[in-house]
């Protein structure tokens, strides 16, 4: 067996072994068990409204009983023909951000995929959690290589003559590398999405506006993007405690001029069309058309 010959250096091994793994432990254990958070009440349909949608025939009628139950949401985004965004399983006008993910069955807020790793959906609930959780895995992974590799050099060497520690150094060497590489792409890769402030289907698909798709519709700027996941709380942030900015439902966009800002543009456009008032030509009833999407 190997063993270190200076007590010092096997406590202070030991304690920052024990700490790297509860972290790992901890942050593993709140991605699984932290359930995807849905969206309110309110952007379900209500009954009278759902039996009043189905039992419509007419897709121009549907269309506009969409339209005056998302004028009452704080709703900017939209399909890529510029129509509102409306899950049918779920019968619920999607908030931004918001995708149905067809394992789980739900729609998730803020989704950004669905994990295999943690059997679970990552989205505005847990994706802090999910980042802390790679960042620890990766750092585990460095510190096992680091602690072995001293001891793979000395079987190169011929130092070590026990066959079966040879094994367990090789193995347990090549298993560390091997996880370190995968997770620090990985990792790699979900830090620039933090820093664009975009989900993984965000990058693969830009969120449309009332303005056109802007794939920087929601970055803010490198720190801001931060604190939506982490928090403004610096200390909070290497602890996998709840501590993202906002309930998930809404989120802050880039600032754009005052004739390009969709938040404007959305405004006025239903001030402009009213509540009850019947579009007036095809092209305003084919700017709604219904999303049916995932």
């Amino acid at each position: 067996t190997v063993t270190l010959s200076n007590p010092v250096e096997k406590v202070a091994y030991l304690i920052i072994f024990h700490i790297l793994f509860v972290l790992f432990v901890w942050t593993y254990w709140k991605s699984i068990f932290t359930l995807p958070v849905q969206p309110g009440k309110k952007y379900h349909m209500s009954y009278a409204d759902q039996e009043r949608y189905e039992n419509e025939e007419r897709p121009e009628v549907q269309r506009q009983i969409l339209a005056e139950i998302a004028r009452k949401l704080p709703v900017y985004t939209r399909t890529g023909s510029g129509g509102i965004r409306f899950c049918d399983r779920c019968q619920l006008i999607k908030p931004d951000r918001c995708h149905h993910c067809t394992v789980c069955a739900i729609c998730v807020l803020k989704m950004d995929h669905h994990c295999p790793w943690v059997n679970n959906c990552i989205g505005f609930s847990n994706y802090k959690f999910f980042l802390l959780f790679l960042a620890y895995s990766l750092l585990y992974c460095l510190y096992i290589a680091a602690t072995v590799f001293k001891y793979f050099i000395k079987y190169w060497t011929g130092e070590l003559t026990n066959g079966r520690s040879k094994f367990h150094i090789l193995f347990l060497l090549f298993v560390a590398v091997m996880f370190f590489v995968s997770l620090m792409c990985l990792f790699g890769y979900h830090c620039w999405l933090v820093s664009r402030n975009r989900s993984t289907l965000e990058a693969f698909s830009a969120p449309v506006f009332q303005n056109g798709p802007d794939k920087n519709g929601f970055n803010l700027g490198f720190i801001k993007n931060l604190q939506q996941v982490f928090g403004e709380e610096k200390k909070l942030w290497l602890l996998p405690i709840a501590s993202s900015q906002g309930d998930g439902h809404f989120f802050p966009m880039r600032a754009l001029c005052e004739a390009q800002n969709p938040l404007l543009a959305h405004e006025e456009q239903w001030e402009d069309d009213g509540m009850g008032e019947e579009p007036h030509d095809s092209g305003e009833a084919s700017s709604l058309a219904i999303e049916r999407e995932t």
